[in-house]
């Protein structure tokens, strides 16, 4: 059945990838219409969680931040596809990296942890690997279909890319701190853990929830650096994406220094521009759980 829906989908993926961009931004348009006006896909959710994180907005404000979101959210979706055949030279000129020399500094010295949060477009950052000089490695989540994972690799490796899924990272990061591999470890970070499994709870948005606090103990470990991307979506389908260190030494930062910096410049950027978040997934889900000792 997998085989089957990618054999379905993929001429008509590859076919998306392919258009010129006025048309495939039209076309998006069309998904958009398709997404947010006749399906309704989580709308609920996406106007529950701008509720919740900016009460002091009233609804129109909160309707047009919802709508403005659906439309860059298909737009990031398509530019997923896009991947499959845009050109070196398009992508740099589409996904700016003003200070890339920071990393080019850096990782003279050790491995980089670039850390993400869902905003804009965080695919396109493959662009950083045709610049620094260390092995890339892209931190996700496994595809449950695995034609499709298989296809996200391999457009990932044709960009000196190598995903590793998440409970590959350990091991991957281990390895090559063992035979002196210096990486740049690309990882989207502000996703919700399970209640029962979070390590550490602490405000974001204003509300507390647990957070993933995995890359900060990895960056402690293998005193790696950590450095966040703040991507901004410069017009339709163009980006600029710059580098703010948060500890170039990680082994010598202190408990949830790390942690916490990344959440308040991932905060400071959503509030900036919210509409270019990831509003669809329930980040706030756990907040009526939080253990005592963080009340």
């Amino acid at each position: 059945m997998q085989l089957l829906v990618y054999i379905i989908a993929f001429p008509f993926l590859w076919l998306i990838s392919i258009l010129p961009y006025r048309l495939f931004y039209l076309f998006s348009d069309m998904v958009y219409v398709l997404v947010y006006r006749i399906i309704g896909y989580r709308k609920k959710v996406v106007y529950a969680n701008l509720a919740l994180v900016f009460p002091d907005k009233s609804d129109e404000e909160l309707k047009r931040i919802q709508k403005a979101f659906y439309k860059h959210m298909c737009d990031m979706f398509l530019e997923t596809i896009k991947t499959l055949n845009i050109g070196e030279e398009e992508l740099k000129k589409r996904y700016a990296l003003p200070n890339i020399d920071l990393l080019l500094e850096v990782e003279k010295k050790r491995s980089i942890l670039v850390m993400f949060p869902h905003y804009a477009n965080w695919e396109w950052s493959i662009i950083v690997n045709r610049y620094v000089t260390s092995k890339g490695f892209a931190i996700y989540q496994k595809i449950g279909n695995k034609y499709f994972d298989r296809l996200i690799k391999k457009i990932r490796a044709i960009w000196n890319t190598t995903p590793i899924s998440q409970k590959e990272t350990v091991i991957t990061m281990a390895r090559n701190h063992q035979n002196g591999v210096t990486g740049v470890y690309g990882i989207v970070s502000d996703q919700s853990p399970e209640a029962h499994r979070a390590q550490y709870w602490t405000k974001f948005m204003n509300i507390t929830v647990p957070v993933f606090n995995g890359p900060e103990v990895l960056a402690r470990k293998y005193d790696h650096a950590v450095v966040f991307a703040k991507v901004s979506k410069v017009k339709r389908g163009y980006y600029r994406t710059e580098f703010i260190p948060i500890a170039l030494e990680g082994g010598s930062s202190k408990e949830n220094e790390i942690t916490d910096q990344f959440l308040k410049l991932a905060e400071e950027e959503i509030r900036e521009k919210p509409e270019y978040y990831l509003w669809t997934h329930r980040r706030w889900k756990h907040r009526d759980k939080v253990p005592e000792k963080y009340l």
